[in-house]
């Protein structure tokens, strides 16, 4: 199992694979688009970190990001904020979440192992509220 994105690291686009995610995944409201989404962007059995416990496998990421969307209603949506960096097989983008054209209502960060161009890993890392 190899820990690189590519053996030319520097030419992988992390910003890239982390902002599909975000748009594809977390933002997709259509389940079948969203599960190929994950098919596409994730490793056969990734594991997604949340703050409160860890989530196994394509099907249950899935399911965390349509209740995300439930929860918080039609129009909240998460947006990447600057552009993502790693190297070797890590990646980090910086995001907030919430309604358009109002403060965000929560803040983060997603840092990922990639593995062969796929997220293997996922933490999701919740900042507390700018002041």
């Amino acid at each position: 199992m190899t820990t690189h994105a590519t053996p030319a690291d520097a030419a992988f686009d992390f910003d890239g694979l982390l902002r599909a995610n975000l748009e594809q995944v977390f933002n997709e409201r259509d389940n079948t688009k969203r599960a190929t989404a994950i098919a596409a962007l994730f490793t056969e059995a990734p594991v997604m970190y949340e703050p409160n416990r860890p989530v196994h496998g394509q099907n249950d990421i899935s399911r965390v990001a349509s209740d995300l969307l439930k929860q918080f209603g039609p129009t909240f949506r998460f947006k990447a904020e600057g552009v993502a960096v790693g190297h070797h097989g890590m990646a980090t983008l910086r995001w907030t979440a919430g309604e358009p054209d109002m403060p965000p209502v929560v803040q983060g960060f997603d840092t990922a192992e990639i593995i062969d161009g796929r997220i293997a890993r996922l933490w999701v890392l919740i900042e507390p509220p700018r002041n």
